[in-house]
């Protein structure tokens, strides 16, 4: 699927990929962990690889083996920093509440929650790559 990379296409997007893997026989708690790595990585886009005044689209495409989901999604926006994936560190939550950091946890999260994951930057066009392996 495409769309516009809005909040709230992002949202509507994510929803639709969510009922789909449902509807496609993915448990219900493997589909939760899918659906929040998907909203982290969809998000990003939306917030810093269309930060500017374009607006962008959003391509999503998603493959189920008896093994494992694929999930790539596409986009025209900037690049990540040096062209990889941020290392994803969890952060730390041993600090006083008003001391907590506001983001940084979305990176850890789609790692945890992912058994692959890749980058690259063809052209003018992100590719990031997420596989949920299934035991």
């Amino acid at each position: 699927m495409s769309f516009c990379a809005t909040e709230l296409e992002a949202r509507q997007a994510i929803a639709r990929a969510s009922e789909w893997l449902r509807a496609s026989g993915l448990c219900q708690i493997r589909a939760d962990e899918v659906e929040i790595a998907l909203a982290e990585a969809i998000n990003n886009v939306v917030e810093h690889a269309y930060s500017g005044p374009e607006m962008g689209s959003i391509r999503l495409l998603c493959s189920l083996r008896a093994t494992h989901l694929d999930i790539r999604i596409c986009d025209t926006g900037v690049p990540l920093p040096q062209n990889r994936l941020p290392p994803g560190l969890a952060a730390d939550v041993n600090v006083p509440r008003a001391d907590l950091p506001e983001g940084g946890f979305g990176w850890f999260l789609i790692r945890q929650l992912t058994s692959d994951i890749r980058y690259d930057r063809c052209g003018l066009i992100n590719h990031l790559s997420l596989r949920f392996a299934f035991s």
